[in-house]
C-alpha cells in the first residue's frame, strides 16, 4: 500500500531492475509537458492518463515485488505527485473530470532541500521538517537517492532511510570538524572504514569516541554491531583520537586482541538496575535491596557520562522530577508522552521499586521485558535530584527496535506513541506467564453487571500487569442490527478513551486577488466556504466577495517561492487539498480568451551577483491583434501600473468591506498589505490609458526574458521578437534601481497564508469535554467499511453502535482527536477545549450500577500540540502533587507554569487521576466556602 506523506514521497527501484527504471525514465521523458494553461488542454504524451497509470502501477508492481534492504530508492516531491494523481484520476472519484485536469510538468525536488534551487551535486542534504513514504521517483532534479533498510526485532518492517544518520566528528588533533552521513543500520566497522578513508589513517592507530554533549562517553568497537544499536544519534558529535601513546596500555583491544573494545570512562548507565544493585550479564540485579532511595550496593556515587544524573544522592525527600528530555531529533513528541508517564504517580511508585520479579520474558508479543528495563531506568534518572537534562539515547535504540514506526528522525504524533508504551510496558510486565484460553459466553439475557464482571475476570486472567491495575477500564458496546433487531452487548477493556472534537461545518480562508488589467491593487479577502466543500464552493464565495463582473472569471493559483506552483482550475476538486498554511491567489482576468495569449510575468533582481526570484507572479492577457515585443513590454506596463510611486486618489472608489459579509475589513487590508508609504495609498484606482502615457514617459522597456515553465532556461525578448497567439508565455521581469524607485514592489511582498491558526482560542468559542465525551457516547450506525454481521439475518449489516463508560481506571487518559485523515492528507482541528483541572465528575455517564469507587478525577498531566501538522511541536504540562504546583517540560527546558495558564487549544492528549471520596469531599467545601 501507497503511503502518501504531506511533503515529500518515495518510490522504490531495485538495483536488479534496472530495465523497469530504463522505462520508467523513458516514460516519464516521453510526457513532459508545459504547466496548465487551460482548464482544458492537449499534451504531446503517447499516453492517456488511464494509460500511464495502468503502465506506472505495474512498473511500480514489479519493482517493488521482491523489495530488500539495499534497494535503491529516490525522494518525489509530494506536491508534484499530487498533481500527478489527479492527472490520472487516482485521488478523486469523480473520474469524469480526469480530462479537465493537465499532466504536471518535469520533477522538481528543489524544495525539499537545504539551499533550494541553489542546490547542486550529489551531497544534499534534506529539510529537517520533511516526513517520508513510500513510492517511486522517475525523473527530475535534483536526484535524492536513499536505501531500504530493515528496522525491528520480531517483527521486521522494511522502509525507506530518507534520513542517514549525520554525525559530526572532531579531530583531536586540530580540532577540525567533518560531516559523516552514513546509514544507522551500517556498522562500527564501516563507520571506522569511512573514517580511516576520510583521514587518510590506518584503521589501528585511532580510534572513535561517543562525544555525545561534547563528553566522551565510551569508545567505539571496531565490531559489527549497528550504529543506531551503538546509540549513535543524529548530529551528535564523535571524536578521533590519534595519539596513540597517550592510551592506557590495553585499552583499545578486545578479548581476542583484534581490535578496539569499548571501553567506558565512567560507570554505564546499566550500573544501577531495577533492583538497585550491581549488573550481571544478564541485566538483572545480583542483589535486592528493599528501599530504592536508601542507594545502591556500590557504595559509591553512580553518575552517567552523558546525561549527569545521580542515583546515589536520590533520597527521601529530594526535589526529583524536574528533569527536562534533550530533543534527539524531532524527539518532541517521545519526550512529550514520556514526562507525562514518569510524572503518574503510580507508575513513579512502582518504578522506583523492585518490579524484576514481574519483567515477563516468555511473553511472545512482548519485548523480552527490555521496555520495561529501558523505561524504569529512563524515570528514575528523570527522578533523580538535580535538574540537568536527560539524554534519552538508549530508551529511543530500544523503542526503534522494537517499534520501528518511530525509528529515524521523523516527527510522530505523541498519542501514537503513548499507546504503544503503554501496550508494550503491560506486555512485558505482564505477570500472567502463559495466557490460558478461556471462551467468552454469550450474554443470553443476562444482567449487565454479571456479564460485566465476567467478562473482566476473563480479561484479567490473560492481562494482569501494573498498568492494567492503574490505566485500563472497560466499556459496553451495544449494536442493534436494523433489520431483524437483534441486539449484540459485550464488554471491552479500554487504555484510554479518543474524543471525536465537535467542529464547525464551515472554513474561514484568505485569498488575495490579483487585477489582470492593471486596474486595482491586490485585495486580501476573507471568505467563509464548507469545511468538506469543492473549488467550486469558493469560486462562488470569492466572486460574490470581490464583486466579479459577468464577463470576468477568476483564475486560483498556489504561489510558492515566489513563482505559480499549480493553477486550481477543477471545479470538483475537494477543498481539504488547499492547506491553511498555502498561498493562494487569484486573478481577475477576462471570460473571454481564445484568440489571447495569457502572460505570466515572474519577478526576479540580483543582489551580489546572485540573481533570485521576488514578490508574486503576476497574469494577464494580451489582445488579441497583438503579436510584437511592444505588445508584451505595454502589456506588462499595464499590469504593473498601479504600483506606480504616485499619489492618485479617487474617493468615490473607497471600498467599505466587512467580515459579516466574507469581505476583508479595512483594517484587516492595512495589516495585511502595508504599503508603507506616507500620504495617500492606492486603492481601487483606475488609470486610463493618458495617464498612464504620462506617467510613463521617457520609461525605458523593460528588461524582460523568456522563460520555461522552470525558469531554467531563457532567452531576452528582442525589440524584434514576435510571438504566436492562443499560446501561454512567461517571461521574466528583471528588478533593477529604475523599476524600484518607481514601482511599490511591497503590495506583492507578504502574502497571507489561507488561514493563520494561532494556539489559544475565544472562550466564546470553546467547546466542553463533556460536549466530546458525549459525542463519542451516541448512538451512530456504523460505517459503510465497517458493517456487522448480523448472527440472525447470517449477513453483514449496517449496525447501530452505542458505547457507555461502565468501569473506570485509576488514571484516565483522554485522547482528544485533533487530526482528521483522508486518503492522502491530513487536518488539525485548533478548537479550544474547555476541560476541567479539578473534580472531572463522570458519575453520570458510567452505567455501572456499583459506585465502589470515586468517579471524580483531577488533572495532573497534559501533552501539548502547537502548530500545524509538518512543523509542528510537542511538550507537556506536569504536576508535582507534593508541592501542588504546574510545570512545563519543553524538551531540555524545565519552567513552572500558573495552573491557569494550562488551558490552551494546544492540549491533545489529557491524563486524570481518580480523588479518592474523602479528597472529593473536601475539595468541595474548600470550594463551595471559597465561592
Amino acid at each position: 500500500m501507497t503511503m502518501i506523506p504531506t511533503t515529500s514521497v518515495t518510490l522504490g527501484s531495485s538495483h536488479e531492475e534496472e530495465e523497469v527504471e530504463e522505462e520508467l525514465l523513458s516514460l516519464m521523458m516521453d510526457n513532459d509537458v508545459a504547466p496548465p494553461t487551460t482548464t482544458t488542454t492537449t499534451t504531446s504524451s503517447s499516453f492517456t492518463p488511464d494509460q500511464e497509470k495502468q503502465i506506472i502501477n505495474d512498473l511500480i508492481h514489479v519493482s517493488g515485488s521482491n523489495a530488500k534492504p539495499g534497494d535503491l530508492f529516490y525522494l518525489l516531491s509530494n506536491r508534484w505527485y499530487m498533481e500527478w494523481l489527479r492527472y490520472t484520476g487516482q485521488d478523486s472519484d469523480e473520474n469524469s473530470t480526469v480530462s479537465t485536469v493537465c499532466r504536471p510538468g518535469q520533477i522538481d525536488n528543489h524544495h525539499l532541500v537545504i539551499g533550494g534551487s541553489d542546490s547542486y551535486g550529489d551531497d544534499l542534504e534534506l529539510l529537517k521538517t520533511l516526513q517520508e513514504g513510500h513510492d517511486y521517483v522517475y525523473k527530475g532534479g535534483p536526484a535524492l537517492p536513499r536505501k531500504m533498510i530493515s528496522q525491528g526485532v520480531a517483527n521486521k518492517t522494511l522502509l525507506v532511510e530518507v534520513y542517514p544518520l549525520c554525525l559530526q566528528l572532531i579531530d583531536a588533533r586540530d580540532d577540525k570538524q567533518y560531516a559523516i552521513r552514513i546509514s544507522k543500520k551500517a556498522t562500527v566497522r564501516d563507520l571506522y572504514n569511512q573514517v580511516s578513508v576520510l583521514l587518510k589513517l590506518d584503521e589501528e592507530k585511532f580510534r572513535i569516541w561517543d562525544y555525545f554533549n561534547k563528553k566522551k562517553s565510551s569508545v567505539l568497537a571496531v565490531a559489527d554491531q549497528d550504529l543506531e544499536d551503538a546509540n549513535l544519534q543524529m548530529d551528535q558529535d564523535i571524536l578521533v583520537e590519534v595519539e596513540q601513546h597517550l592510551w592506557p596500555s590495553g585499552l583499545g583491544l578486545d578479548s581476542t586482541g583484534n581490535g578496539l573494545a569499548l571501553v567506558p570512562v565512567e560507570p554505564a548507565r546499566s550500573s544501577i538496575t531495577i533492583a538497585g544493585g550491581p549488573t550481571q550479564s544478564n541485566g538483572y540485579s545480583s542483589g535486592y535491596i528493599s528501599n530504592f532511595y536508601e542507594g545502591n550496593a556500590l557504595g559509591s556515587p553512580l553518575t552517567g557520562a552523558e546525561d549527569g544524573y545521580n542515583l546515589s544522592k536520590m533520597a527521601k525527600g529530594d526535589r526529583g522530577g524536574l528533569s527536562g528530555l534533550q530533543n534527539l531529533g524531532n524527539t518532541c513528541f517521545m519526550n512529550s508522552s514520556i514526562q507525562c508517564l514518569v510524572h503518574t504517580p503510580s507508575l513513579v511508585e512502582y518504578f522506583l521499586h523492585d518490579y524484576s520479579a514481574e519483567i515477563n520474558k516468555q511473553n511472545p508479543i512482548g519485548m523480552q521485558g527490555e521496555l520495561a528495563i529501558a523505561f524504569g531506568e529512563l524515570l528514575r534518572k528523570l527522578w533523580s535530584s538535580g535538574r540537568a537534562p536527560i539524554a534519552p539515547r538508549e530508551f529511543k535504540t530500544k523503542l526503534a527496535r522494537f517499534a520501528p514506526q518511530f525509528s529515524g528522525y521523523n516527527q510522530h504524533d505523541s498519542h501514537e506513541l503513548l499507546a504503544f508504551l503503554l501496550d508494550g510496558l503491560h506486555e512485558d510486565l505482564n505477570r500472567v506467564k502463559f495466557k490460558p484460553y478461556i471462551e467468552i459466553k454469550d450474554a443470553t439475557g443476562r444482567p449487565d453487571e454479571e456479564v460485566a464482571d465476567e467478562c473482566w475476570e476473563i480479561h484479567k486472567a490473560r492481562n494482569d500487569s501494573v498498568i492494567v491495575d492503574v490505566c485500563q477500564g472497560q466499556y459496553k458496546s451495544t449494536l442493534v442490527c436494523p433489520v431483524c433487531g437483534k441486539v449484540s452487548v459485550t464488554f471491552d477493556p479500554f487504555m484510554y478513551l479518543s474524543l471525536p472534537l465537535p467542529s464547525t461545518v464551515t472554513r474561514s480562508m484568505t485569498i488575495t486577488v490579483f487585477y489582470g488589467d492593471g486596474s486595482a491593487l491586490p485585495m486580501p479577502y476573507i471568505v467563509t466556504v464548507p469545511k468538506h466543500g469543492l473549488y467550486k464552493d469558493l469560486f462562488q464565495a470569492l466572486g460574490t466577495a470581490c464583486c466579479l463582473n459577468s464577463d470576468e472569471l477568476l483564475l486560483l493559483a498556489e504561489v510558492y517561492d515566489h513563482g505559480i506552483f499549480r493553477y486550481l482550475v477543477n471545479p470538483l476538486e475537494q477543498l481539504f487539498t488547499i492547506k491553511d498554511e498555502e498561498h493562494i491567489v487569484a486573478y481577475r482576468l477576462p471570460k473571454k480568451q481564445e484568440g489571447f495569449t495569457r502572460l505570466e510575468i515572474v519577478h526576479e533582481s540580483k543582489e551580489n551577483g546572485v540573481r533570485k526570484r521576488l514578490g508574486t507572479p503576476l497574469v494577464t492577457f494580451i489582445a488579441e491583434a497583438a503579436q510584437k515585443s511592444e505588445d508584451v513590454q505595454n502589456a506588462v506596463q499595464m499590469v504593473l501600473s498601479p504600483l506606480l510611486k504616485v499619489k492618485v486618489c479617487h474617493p468615490s472608489n473607497c471600498i467599505h468591506t466587512s467580515m459579516e459579509d466574507g469581505f476583508a475589513s479595512e483594517n484587516d487590508i492595512d495589516g495585511l498589505f502595508n504599503a508603507g508609504n506616507s500620504g495617500c495609498r492606492l486603492r481601487n484606482q483606475s488609470v486610463d490609458k493618458m495617464e498612464l502615457d504620462q506617467l510613463s514617459n521617457g520609461m525605458d522597456s523593460f528588461i524582460l526574458s523568456l522563460t520555461d515553465e522552470k525558469g531554467m532556461h531563457c532567452s531576452s525578448i528582442e525589440n524584434d521578437f514576435h510571438f504566436r497567439q492562443d499560446q501561454f508565455m512567461r517571461v521574466i521581469l528583471d528588478w533593477s534601481d529604475r523599476e524600484y524607485g518607481m514601482y511599490n514592489i511591497s503590495f506583492l511582498e507578504d502574502l497571507p497564508v489561507v488561514h493563520k491558526t494561532t494556539t489559544k482560542k475565544i472562550r466564546s468559542e470553546a467547546i466542553s469535554l463533556f460536549s466530546c465525551l458525549e459525542a463519542f457516547l451516541k448512538e451512530e450506525p456504523l460505517g459503510p467499511d465497517d458493517m456487522w454481521y448480523c448472527p440472525t439475518c447470517k449477513e453483514h449489516r449496517q449496525a447501530t453502535k452505542k458505547l457507555d463508560l461502565w468501569r473506570l481506571p485509576e488514571i484516565l487518559v483522554v485522547h482528544l482527536k485533533r487530526f482528521s485523515y483522508s486518503r492522502y492528507l491530513k487536518n488539525k482541528l485548533d478548537t479550544f477545549v474547555n476541560f476541567p483541572t479539578h473534580n472531572l465528575d463522570l458519575r453520570n455517564y458510567v452505567k455501572s450500577n456499583v459506585a465502589a469507587r470515586s468517579h471524580t478525577y483531577e488533572l495532573y498531566a497534559i501533552s501539548n500540540h502547537y502548530g500545524g501538522l509538518g512543523g509542528g511541536h510537542y511538550s507537556a504540562y506536569a504536576k508535582l502533587s507534593k508541592e501542588n504546583r504546574w510545570y512545563h517540560f519543553d524538551d531540555s527546558h524545565v519552567s513552572s507554569i500558573n495552573e491557569d495558564e494550562i488551558k490552551t487549544s494546544a492540549a491533545y492528549v489529557l491524563f486524570y487521576q481518580r480523588v479518592q471520596e474523602k479528597r472529593v469531599d473536601e475539595s468541595s467545601q474548600v470550594h463551595s466556602s471559597s465561592g
